[in-house]
């Protein structure tokens, strides 16, 4: 019982950083049906930002006071968000946006060319090895300070909850709530019509660019201060579990792209515990054709719009 509920609490913290990236890719696709295939390898960029922050500016180990280590990680992750950010916007006016009203291969194509240029701006500047930076969070089992033991919650679980939730709850409300929002909703269904009813379309489109790259720098520094390391070609892996976890959730539903991604990573965990992690992917998409073939538009259900 003991290694079901730690494979759980593993399932869930790899379930809550897949999450983060996964709203990066339902936003883009619902707002202009685009597979933002760079979405991946811009938080793979967006964790070597936070390693160069860690290792050679701020340079947190784990002797750092923890209020000034606090104040430190909660400027590395406005920055590496700002970063990330700008850099996605950057990629949907180059890229993209010349490209709105080309065939649909066209913006796709596009898109897969970016994932390269991205990886290979990062194979370019830190080379092939991988890059770690030491465990700088307290190493201490949150659980043993309430008299439980047998099963650990470690400092770095509990910071990517602390760091991811909030977002979540933030972004959820920011779509639901706010004018912004419901011009990016009124976008997504119909962005034609919305444009005739005052919304500035190619605004909105831009900022679920900025919104989409924010989330996906705070995804880079969540992953790693959790697993404490970095590789050119991470995105590529971390990208297909989030793309996967936005379709198996409901593309387009950001709730959906949320429960995907938690299900996905408690696959992850027991596959990875209890059979053999070389199955992993295979077992993954099996339950996502599995899933897709008796509800085939997700867990959720898409909130797309039937465009002609």
């Amino acid at each position: 019982m003991e290694q079901i509920l730690q494979t759980i609490i593993i399932g869930l913290s790899n379930g809550l950083i897949f999450a983060l990236v996964a709203l990066g890719y339902t936003l883009v696709y619902g707002i202009i049906e685009l597979i933002n295939f760079a979405h991946g390898d811009l938080f793979m960029l967006g964790s070597f930002i936070a390693f160069v922050l860690i290792s050679s500016v701020f340079v947190i180990t784990a002797d750092t006071p923890l209020t000034l280590m606090v104040a430190q990680i909660a400027l590395i992750i406005a920055i590496t968000m700002i970063a990330t950010a700008a850099i996605n916007l950057s990629i949907e006016r180059v890229a993209y946006k010349p490209l709105r009203n080309a065939p649909k291969l066209a913006p796709l194509i596009s898109a897969i060319g970016m994932s390269f240029v991205l990886q290979n701006i990062a194979l370019l500047i830190f080379g092939p090895a991988n890059k770690s930076v030491n465990a700088i969070l307290p190493s201490v089992n949150i659980l043993s300070a309430v008299g439980i033991t047998g099963v650990t919650i470690s400092a770095e679980q509990v910071f990517v909850a602390i760091v991811t939730i909030p977002l979540l709850i933030a972004l959820t409300w920011f779509v639901n709530k706010t004018r912004q929002g419901r011009a990016m909703r009124a976008t997504a269904q119909d962005p034609d019509t919305a444009g005739l009813m005052g919304v500035n379309v190619d605004r909105t489109i831009a900022i679920t660019f900025l919104i989409g790259g924010a989330l996906a720098g705070a995804a880079g520094v969540v992953q790693i201060l959790y697993n404490n390391t970095s590789v050119w070609n991470l995105g590529f892996r971390f990208g297909l579990n989030a793309f996967t976890s936005a379709v198996l959730g409901g593309i387009g539903n950001l709730q959906g792209a949320v429960l995907g991604a938690l299900v996905l990573g408690l696959i992850n965990a027991f596959s990875d515990r209890y059979l053999a992690a070389n199955w992993t992917n295979a077992i993954v998409f099996a339950v996502l054709i599995g899933i897709l073939v008796f509800k085939p538009t997700g867990l959720l259900g898409q909130q797309l719009a039937d465009r002609a």
